[in-house]
């Protein structure tokens, strides 16, 4: 078969393992997952409330623009409803802009090392070139990045927080490196995590001065809705336009609709998120400093962690009934923060396994 030499070399994507294999596997119950980064809280009661609602209209397609959604994304961030774009999580949405701006194998996408899997493998697929940044203390160097620009420079990826390392560049940082990129060139800020930050929204702002600029979030961390994949960007009517263009149509099902309208307005369910997230998070670190374990000072809502053998953690992890997450970093694993039960757990089951 003729396939594209492009994905040839391609490796699926690899999610977290699902907690119905292992137990199928070991035959064991009430496994912990902390391998996803998924919100421990489940979904907001509100929200499973109007899900239930809108099974009424399964029956139907969804509507394909979004409207209602997008409104609601409008007014809770004060953007214009032509900026913003729907996908099957922020996910879609990545490949989609690196669609729209990567062509041919002579383009360059530049991104850091130890970012988001998925920016290597949406580069390799389209066929172009990785430029990869050298990390700066496991986190992103713009300074590199800005470096590695040239003529046949198409696309930037910039995740902060980053995943897996849970790093964070400032503002400022962010701000001045902006400034420096060429203007034909889009940068994609990444902001999966933004929401656990619970800061001053600046990088909105800043759309008004770059129209290269590209923000892509989610409903699957904070908000608590991984398993609808739902996500959204915010950039140029332009680029929207563009993205618009090259989508899926009824990429986000009307369920998954309802449920991040109704997400966006429980206030209160993503105050909790970030509590729990927040008290999880120093829970975490007061353990692995007991166990002696290093680990990145994290931003988000999951922990990088250093062991001496990574995979045989990882995989005596499993027999305890614990599901991590093994990650392209030399001995690490990166661990979703839960709830103080499962984090209680988790400490308990590694200082046996150590």
């Amino acid at each position: 078969m003729n396939a594209c030499e492009s994905i040839l070399g391609l490796s699926p994507y690899q999610g977290g393992k699902p907690i119905e294999e292992l137990e199928r596997e070991l035959g064991i119950k009430n496994v912990i997952k902390l391998a996803s980064n998924e919100n421990p809280l489940g979904a907001s009661l509100k929200v499973v409330k109007a899900m239930k609602l809108s099974l009424k209209e399964i029956h139907r397609y969804p509507d394909g623009n979004g409207y209602e959604l997008k409104k609601s994304i409008s007014g809770h961030l004060d953007v214009a409803i032509e900026m913003i774009s729907l996908g099957n999580g922020s996910n879609e949405l990545l490949e989609l802009v690196a669609r729209v701006f990567v062509c041919k194998k002579t383009d360059e996408v530049i991104f850091s090392q130890y970012a988001f899997v998925v920016y290597p493998l949406v580069t390799q697929a389209l066929g172009a070139t990785a430029k990869v940044a050298p990390a700066k203390e496991y986190g992103h160097d713009l300074n590199a990045m800005l470096e590695l620009i040239n003529d046949n420079t198409k696309l930037i990826f910039v995740a902060n927080p980053n995943n897996p390392t849970g790093t964070l560049v400032s503002d400022d940082e962010i701000y001045n490196f902006l400034i420096k990129v060429p203007s034909r060139i889009p940068v994609v800020l990444d902001q999966a995590y933004f929401e656990y930050l619970n800061i001053n929204d600046q990088a909105i702002d800043w759309l008004n001065e770059f129209d290269n600029l590209i923000i892509t979030r989610t409903f699957s961390k904070a908000y608590g809705l991984a398993g609808l994949r739902v996500g959204y960007s915010v950039c140029s009517p332009t680029i929207a336009d563009f993205i618009n263009r090259v989508r899926e149509p009824f990429n986000v099902n009307h369920t998954a609709q309802i449920a991040a309208i109704c997400a966006l307005s429980d206030l209160d369910y993503l105050k909790e998120s970030r509590k729990v997230n927040d008290t999880g998070l120093r829970q975490l670190e007061e353990g692995f400093t007991r166990l002696k374990l290093s680990y990145i000072p994290s931003h988000a809502n999951f922990i990088a962690v250093k062991f001496s053998n990574a995979m045989e953690i990882y995989n005596s992890l499993l027999k305890e009934g614990v599901i991590v997450r093994p990650v392209e970093m030399d001995n690490f694993l990166r661990i979703s923060i839960g709830t103080a039960e499962e984090n209680t757990y988790l400490l308990q089951a590694l200082e046996k396994i150590l």
